[in-house]
C-alpha cells in the first residue's frame, strides 16, 4: 500500500533492525509467552508499523489492507479446498482408491500405493485430516502384510505433507502466490514437477529404509478402518480429485496461447473465450469440482441435503485458524513492504550476493525452526522478499518456483515446537526420539530437495 505525501526516511541499518527485533518479539511472544500466532501477529504488524514512522492515522489502513488482500484469496481456496476434501473423507472414497491401488500394484509394492494414493488425496486434503482419512487404511495394510509399520506409514504421510507444501489450494503456495502475484496454474505445473520426486526420496526410499531398521508394531490408536455403506467408484473419486487440475490448466493454457500471440486478440476477447477463462480461475473450479463432488458422491448415493450441509460445516471450523494466521501474516508482510524494510532488504540480499529465491528460503527455514508454524514462517519469509520478487521481472514459470522454494523452507527441521511433530507421533505411536529420527528427518529431506528441485526450475526458467 502506497502512502501519498508519505516517504521512508529511515535508512536500510535502522529499518533491518527494527525487522529483526519485530521477527524476535514475534517468537518470544510465540513460544516463551504462548501468545496465539493469530494475536501476536497483529500485535508485531502494529508495533513495527509505528516504529518505522508509518504516519499514525495510516497505520490501520496499512494493517487491514495486507490482511484483505491476503484473506481475498486465501480464504475461498482454503474454505473450498476444505469442504471438498470432508466430503471424500466421510464418503469412504480414501479406502476405496487404496484397496483399488493395492490390487493394481500388488502386496509387495503396497507402501508405494498406499502413497500414491495419498499424493491423490493430498491434492485437496489437509495434512492433519488427510492422517485421520488413510492412517487407519494404512494400519489394516500393515497388520495383513506384517513388517514395521513405518514402511507403510511414512510414504502416506510424507504423501500428504509433501501436497501440502507445494500444490493449491493448500494455505502455504496460495500465501506465497499472493504475496508473489504467481500464477496458479503454473504453481501447480512447477508444484509436480518438485512433489512427485521429492515425495520418491524423503517418503517412499527413505520409509523403506526406516522400516527395515526401526521395527515399530502397528499402532491401536485409531482402532480399524471403517467401512462406509455404498462408497463412491473410484472413477468418481479420481474424476474429482481431477477436475479442478483440469479446469485451472483450462486457464493457464488459454493465458499461455494469448500471451505467445497463438490466439490473436479479437479471439481472446470474444464472450466464450473469456468465459472459458473464467472458469478456470481458481475458486470458480473449485466452486464447480463441489457442486459436482456434492451431486455425485453425495446426493447420487442418497445422501441428504441436510447430511452434506452438516459435513461442509463440520469442514470450515478447524481451518479458521489456518486462515486467520494467514491474513495476519499477511498483515504484517502488508506493514513490511510499506514501511520500506522488504525494499531494504533487497538491497542488502543484493550488495551480499544471496538470490533471492535462497533468501526466502533461509528466511523460511530460520522462522521454521524458531517458531514452528509452517504458515508463519511462509507468510513471514513471503512478506520479507516480495518486494525483490516483484521489482524482478520473473517469468510465470520463475514466479511459481520461487513459491515452491520459499513453501519447501517452511517445513524443514519439524521438531517439537511444531504440532505436526506431534501429530505424527502421537498417531504413530513413536516416542521423542524415534520421531526426530523419522518425522524430522523426513520432512527435512522434504524440504532441502524441493527447494533443491525448485532452483533448477528457477535457473532453466531464466534462461529462455
Amino acid at each position: 500500500m502506497d502512502i501519498e505525501g508519505w516517504s521512508q526516511t529511515l535508512t536500510a541499518g535502522p529499518l533491518l533492525l527494527i525487522a529483526a527485533a519485530a521477527i524476535a518479539v514475534l517468537l518470544v511472544l510465540i513460544i516463551k509467552l504462548r501468545v496465539h500466532a493469530f494475536l501476536a501477529l497483529i500485535i508485531i504488524s502494529a508495533l513495527t508499523a509505528f516504529a518505522t514512522g508509518i504516519p499514525t492515522d495510516q497505520v490501520v489502513p496499512v494493517m487491514l489492507d495486507g490482511f484483505g488482500k491476503t484473506l481475498a484469496s486465501v480464504a475461498l481456496l482454503v474454505g473450498l479446498g476444505a469442504m471438498l476434501g470432508r466430503l471424500l473423507e466421510t464418503s469412504g472414497g480414501a479406502q476405496v482408491l487404496a484397496d483399488r491401488l493395492i490390487r493394481a500394484f500388488g502386496e509387495k509394492r503396497a507402501p508405494l500405493a498406499l502413497g500414491v494414493a495419498s499424493l491423490l488425496f493430498g491434492f485437496p486434503i489437509f495434512f492433519d485430516a488427510g492422517l485421520v482419512v488413510m492412517l487407519p487404511v494404512v494400519f489394516s495394510v500393515a497388520r495383513r502384510l506384517g513388517g514395521s509399520v513405518l514402511t507403510y506409514a511414512l510414504p502416506a504421510v510424507g504423501a500428504f505433507s509433501v501436497m501440502h507444501v507445494f500444490l493449491p489450494p493448500h494455505p502455504g503456495p496460495v500465501t506465497a502466490a499472493t504475496f508473489f502475484e504467481a500464477n496458479v496454474g503454473y504453481i501447480i505445473l512447477v508444484g509436480l514437477v518438485c512433489a512427485i520426486p521429492t515425495w520418491y526420496v524423503s517418503s517412499y526410499l527413505f520409509g523403506k529404509i526406516a522400516g527395515r531398521r526401526i521395527k515399530l508394531p502397528v499402532p491401536t490408536i485409531l482402532g480399524k478402518a471403517e467401512d462406509v455403506s455404498n462408497p463412491p467408484s473410484v472413477g468418481a473419486v479420481v474424476s474429482m480429485l481431477l477436475l479442478p487440475m483440469v479446469l485451472i490448466f483450462l486457464n493457464t493454457g488459454l493465458g499461455t496461447l494469448a500471451k505467445s500471440g497463438v490466439v490473436s486478440e479479437e479471439t481472446s476477447s470474444q464472450t466464450w473465450y473469456e468465459l472459458l477463462r473464467a472458469l478456470g480461475e481458481t475458486p470458480i473450479a473449485l466452486t464447480i469440482t463441489l457442486i459436482v463432488a456434492m451431486l455425485t458422491i453425495g446426493k447420487a448415493r442418497g445422501i441428504s441435503g441436510t447430511a452434506i450441509e452438516k459435513t461442509f460445516e463440520s469442514a470450515l471450523g478447524p481451518v479458521c485458524s489456518v486462515i486467520l494466521i494467514t491474513g495476519a501474516g499477511g498483515m504484517f508482510g502488508g506493514v513490511l513492504r510499506t514501511s520500506g524494510i522488504g525494499d531494504a532488504l533487497e538491497d542488502v540480499l543484493s550488495d551480499l550476493g544471496i538470490p533471492v529465491i535462497l533468501a526466502g528460503f533461509l528466511i523460511a527455514v530460520i522462522m521454521r525452526v524458531a517458531q514452528g508454524s509452517a504458515t508463519v514462517a511462509l507468510t513471514t519469509a513471503a512478506g520479507l522478499v516480495s518486494p525483490a520478487v516483484l521489482a524482478g521481472g520473473y517469468n510465470d514459470v520463475q514466479l511459481a518456483a520461487l513459491v515452491v522454494a520459499v513453501a519447501a523452507g517452511s517445513v524443514a527441521l519439524s521438531h517439537v515446537n511444531d504440532s505436526g511433530f506431534w501429530l505424527v507421533g502421537r498417531f504413530l505411536e513413536m516416542d521423542v526420539r524415534t520421531t526426530f529420527k523419522t518425522w524430522t528427518v523426513l520432512e527435512t529431506i522434504i524440504g532441502v530437495l524441493g527447494f533443491v528441485l525448485a532452483a533448477l526450475v528457477f535457473a532453466v526458467a531464466g534462461a529462455f
